[in-house]
């Protein structure tokens, strides 16, 4: 993924009003994200916990960003999950995230929801760069091209439903 700046970021939100888009919090470290490993990037809002967001370049085109809401920890989180866009599992580390559907539909309260790593670091788990402890990553003949073509797909097919 390339890098982003922060008024695209700000620009690329699908399933926000602008105004909410100006006011959400964006981390001041861009310049010193891994950028070339990431298929996606996406951060957790340190002032709000149940907010996270992510921005996309799915289709290698335009961005897309998509403001999403998570649960607050429970003890159902203790229990071994996997997470849909990057198959990797975790004990605790999976949260439902939920987005309002963008357009009309969001407008009238239609949302989808999909089960994400927490942190949100997909991609650095998919290339062996964060470990997500024994048994989170299950052995596979897939190359690692072949893991992150099918990372990209699930994302899309998320931000599709969200745009959709």
């Amino acid at each position: 993924m390339r890098q982003l700046t922060e008024q695209e970021i700000r620009a690329a939100f699908v399933n926000c009003t602008k105004g909410a888009a100006k006011r959400l919090h964006i981390p001041h470290d861009l310049d010193q994200r891994p950028w070339a490993d990431l298929d996606y990037f996406g951060w957790r809002d340190p002032q709000a916990p149940d907010r996270a967001y992510l921005v996309a370049e799915p289709d290698g085109g335009r961005a897309r960003a998509v403001a999403l809401r998570c649960p607050s920890p429970s003890s159902w989180q203790t229990r071994r999950s996997m997470c849909s866009i990057c198959l990797t599992t975790h004990t605790g580390g999976v949260s439902l995230m939920v987005a309002a559907k963008a357009g009309k539909a969001g407008q009238q309260g239609n949302s989808v929801g999909a089960y994400l790593c927490s942190d949100l670091a997909c991609s650095l788990y998919v290339r062996g760069k964060r470990d997500a402890g024994v048994g989170g990553r299950m052995p596979e003949s897939l190359t690692l091209e072949e893991k992150i073509r099918r990372t990209v797909g699930n994302l899309a097919a998320f931000l599709d439903k969200v745009t959709g």
